[in-house]
């Protein structure tokens, strides 16, 4: 869902950066050969990443989702010298097209990827992180943050994806829609935790920006 109208939409995606060449190849490719294509970070977005990233600098970055591998390499943009991007996704059909990707870039040395159920992994990384991008599923997404809450750096920063969930936070709730109920909640958390400073930008489908204090 594009919250902005379609003119507006298209005028900010033409005069913000070109996404790079190598990102291009693997949108072309994830379109191509790839279930649900839009689950992409996509141009527009992937920039906003890869800005955040460069403001930030971090030196280890957590990310929950990484599908064909496109917002890891964007994150990956402003890892700091010797920077870390660990990244985790369950879906081993996916892992050879994200090593395919991750293997073309400058920064394959500096991507730990992973494949499981992201709940058991994040526990076994034994670093504290200074970028965590959240973009997995969303029924998980409270418990995504209690098991990184504690592994944040203070001035860390947490990335979360598809927050307005295409604008159903705002609708009537389905009892039975687990994955705006736990949204619901989850957007209602970052609010109100008092280790927090948040504000949702009404990007794409919602991107949330929490400092951690």
């Amino acid at each position: 869902m594009d919250f902005l109208p379609e003119n507006i939409d298209a005028y900010v995606v033409a005069h913000s950066q070109e996404e790079p060449p190598l990102l291009k190849e693997l949108s072309r490719e994830t379109w191509q050969k790839v279930l649900n294509p839009r689950m992409l970070s996509g141009t527009f977005q992937g920039r906003v990443l890869s800005m955040l990233s460069k403001l930030i600098r971090p030196k280890t970055v957590l990310e929950i989702g990484t599908y064909t591998g496109y917002s890891a390499l964007c994150l990956a943009e402003g890892l700091a010298e010797k920077g870390v991007i660990h990244t985790i996704d369950k879906n081993e059909e996916l892992s050879n097209i994200q090593q395919k990707y991750f293997n073309k870039s400058v920064y394959k040395d500096q991507i730990k990827q992973y494949t499981g159920n992201a709940l058991e992994i994040i526990p076994t990384i034994k670093e504290k992180f200074d970028l965590v991008f959240i973009d997995a599923d969303k029924c998980n997404y409270v418990n995504y943050f209690h098991l990184i809450i504690e592994k944040m750096n203070k001035g860390g920063v947490i990335l979360s994806d598809n927050v307005l969930w295409s604008g159903k936070v705002v609708e009537e709730l389905d009892p039975k829609d687990q994955d705006t109920n736990v949204l619901l909640a989850y957007n209602q958390l970052l609010n109100t935790d008092d280790r927090l400073e948040t504000v949702i930008l009404p990007i794409r489908d919602g991107l949330t920006i929490s400092r951690v204090k």
